[in-house]
């Protein structure tokens, strides 16, 4: 298989092309502002660029397996037009020239951050809604207050996979903790006294 060059890739962005468009919708922003004229509309270049820079980003070992991958990737592009307004034209880089790239792929990889954040909360509640909820909520139960059918066993089924994820969660956390002790004493031990070579 014939590897591609980056331009032939689908979220190539050229830095150089979509940093020069950007500072030249910076300009006429900052125009507009001065004479209390109505904002100008990102241009399809620079739309486009954002929503290859956030799908780019989102194909990344990081992302890649999420479900709601393309909401992360819409929240993104959002962020992206509204922050395009305070994009810093004279900001300082090493090469001298504006990086809008890096910029812009920043505040995508915190959008992305955010998305997550929201949806492990969601994820959160609907667990601890239904491991705390009753049997009955999900089932028809007998006389006797028993649950029926496959609606009992869907539920002991669902109860019994959140705890085996609660479980492994804790686990994880735990050996997360260990490992950074493990560590912090690895570092202190190493740490030599200089008493012994100034003798």
């Amino acid at each position: 298989m014939m590897k591609l060059k980056p331009k032939e890739k689908p979220h190539y962005v050229n830095n150089a092309d979509f940093s020069q468009a950007v500072v030249e919708y910076c300009k006429t922003v900052i125009e507009a502002k001065e004479t209390d004229d109505q904002l100008p509309i990102v241009t399809d270049y620079i739309a486009s660029c954002f929503l290859k820079i956030a799908e780019g980003l989102s194909h990344k070992s990081n992302f890649i397996r999420y479900t709601y991958r393309e909401e992360m990737v819409m929240d993104a592009v959002e962020n992206c037009l509204k922050a395009i307004e305070n994009y810093n034209i004279e900001a300082a880089t090493r090469t001298g020239k504006p990086n809008a790239f890096a910029y812009f792929t920043q505040i995508a990889w915190f959008a992305f951050l955010r998305r997550i954040a929201k949806e492990k909360k969601q994820q959160d509640i609907k667990q601890k809604w239904i491991s705390q909820s009753m049997i009955g909520d999900f089932t028809e139960l007998d006389e006797e207050g028993n649950g029926t059918g496959t609606g009992q066993y869907f539920v002991d089924q669902l109860k019994k996979r959140i705890d085996q994820i609660k479980e492994k969660d804790t686990s994880l956390k735990d050996f997360k903790k260990e490992d950074k002790k493990r560590k912090k004493r690895e570092i202190i031990s190493t740490d030599s006294d200089l008493g012994e070579i100034l003798k």
